[in-house]
């Protein structure tokens, strides 16, 4: 049996969330993880709106309940969202599912009217959705550089660009790497377990981190752990948190390497309000593409093809080991705007000070489950993991390594900080304070193109990048 990655990876984020019931939808397709049982709204006469429209919904429809209508949480924060239970999320089989579709139904003709979205499922952003990140981290020598290598630039406190990385934290011992010395942020809330064992995901946000000190070392790097359980959020959480990481002041640029899909092309209505505040600010959203290998809009990344927002996002897809094509877990399409390299890309997972084993969790397969058939990361380099291994009828025995620091790894969520790191050293190298400025202009400016599924793609190389063959096509 072939591991299933985006049910190994369900199963991982329901345990990290062990009092939030969560369905993948939409119905059996598995593009998305939300909430069951709830539905978000806009706080106010909106949330009252959908309130009367999925109660006079369900008075009309066999099996479900207008009694358990209700909020299920309070409005009145800065993102504006209600939670509206419209369905008994503990309830057996999918009466709570039905609950939420029912409940998207009952409001298609209202939103209709109004023009505008009243209604919304409760999903999950996450950097684990399906193959994000596009593999696990394999360990890489200390006798190597990394890959991009540190840029030759002073840091310059009085001139230093400022990045946000909402991520995963920091580890404990992330300034044992150099080029971490400018980083500051919030500290990873347990790295391993209680055997000592690396947990999953740990080392996200300081891996992301060093990217971005490695392409612009004349950066002030800040990292937030918002993505600390096991790099998932409720969408209804997610847009108070991204409030919460710039309360200390907007920075010129803004790092995420996490999203979802939806279903729709107008975004999600948990973040909306973060989305209109950061259209008044000077801050550039440069967001993961994300690696379902899927053209579906990828939120909030495809924020970039809304004429709204298109100059405050940058979103970015991921191109294999050769610069060349489109790595086989990007998503892509019209909505993304750029394209770095992002498999076997080399940073800081851990620090140097302490050794720390990791065990495998998803294995890899036996070809490309995407169909591609160069030497991609679905099965190089091999691997056993335990997710994946408890599905067998005669499981094998996870593989288990051990990092010392530094680490290979691949996905969109690691593309997305190169990009981030160009802009800033596009910045830094002509003097510029405006970094939607500076996207542009390093965008109109580049000559490196690529190729993603037959398209003809703007891309953008680091310096200090190393190309490898991808192998046969």
């Amino acid at each position: 049996m072939a591991p299933q990655r985006f049910h190994e990876q369900f199963d991982q984020i329901q345990r990290s969330l062990p009092d939030v019931p969560l369905a993948m939808g939409p119905d059996d397709s598995a593009e998305f993880i939300y909430e069951k049982g709830v539905v978000l709204a806009r706080d106010g006469e909106e949330a009252q709106v959908v309130e009367d429209a999925v109660r006079s919904h369900f008075t009309a429809t066999d099996g479900l309940v207008p009694d358990q209508v209700r909020r299920a949480g309070p409005g009145t924060n800065r993102s504006g969202i209600t939670r509206i239970r419209v369905g008994d999320p503990g309830a057996g089989g999918r009466a709570a599912d039905h609950a939420v579709a029912g409940a998207l139904r009952a409001l298609r003709e209202t939103e209709g009217r109004a023009g505008r979205r009243l209604i919304s499922r409760n999903h999950v952003v996450s950097i684990a959705v399906n193959a994000c990140p596009g593999d696990e981290p394999v360990p890489a020598p200390r006798t190597e550089p990394p890959n991009p290598s540190a840029a030759d630039a002073v840091h310059d406190p009085e001139g230093a660009v400022g990045v946000l990385v909402i991520d995963t934290g920091l580890t404990h011992d992330y300034r044992s790497y150099p080029p971490l010395a400018h980083t500051e942020g919030d500290a990873q809330l347990r790295e391993t377990d209680d055997e000592g064992i690396l947990q999953q995901y740990v080392g996200h946000g300081t891996f992301i981190a060093g990217l971005v000190a490695a392409v612009a070392p004349n950066t002030d790097v800040t990292v937030r752990g918002t993505l600390n359980d096991a790099g998932a959020i409720l969408e209804s959480e997610f847009g108070e948190k991204l409030f919460d990481a710039v309360a200390d002041g907007w920075p010129d640029i803004i790092s995420l390497s996490a999203g979802t899909s939806n279903g729709r092309v107008d975004g999600l209505l948990g973040v909306a309000a973060f989305m209109e505040e950061l259209r008044t600010r000077h801050t550039l959203l440069v967001a993961a593409a994300g690696n379902n290998a899927s053209a579906a809009p990828f939120w909030p990344a495809a924020y970039a093809a809304l004429p709204d927002h298109a100059d405050a996002v940058l979103s970015v897809g991921a191109l294999r080991t050769d610069g060349e094509f489109g790595a086989c877990f990007s998503n892509h399409g019209a909505w993304v705007r750029v394209y770095a390299p992002g498999e076997r890309l080399t940073s800081a997972l851990t620090g140097f000070d302490t050794p720390v084993p990791y065990v495998y969790q998803h294995s890899t397969y036996e070809a490309c489950r995407y169909g591609f058939t160069y030497d991609c990361t679905c099965r190089s380099p091999r691997h056993t993991g335990v997710l994946s291994e408890a599905q067998q009828v005669s499981p094998g025995k996870p593989d288990q390594v051990m990092f010392e620091g530094l680490a290979s790894w691949s996905g969109t969520s690691f593309a997305t900080p190169l990009v981030a790191g160009l802009v800033a050293a596009h910045m830094t190298a002509n003097r510029m304070t405006d970094p939607r400025a500076a996207a542009a202009r390093l965008l109109a400016g580049s000559t490196e193109f690529a190729e993603v599924r037959g398209a003809h793609v703007p891309a953008l190389l680091p310096p200090t990048w190393r190309p490898a063959p991808a192998g046969p096509q």
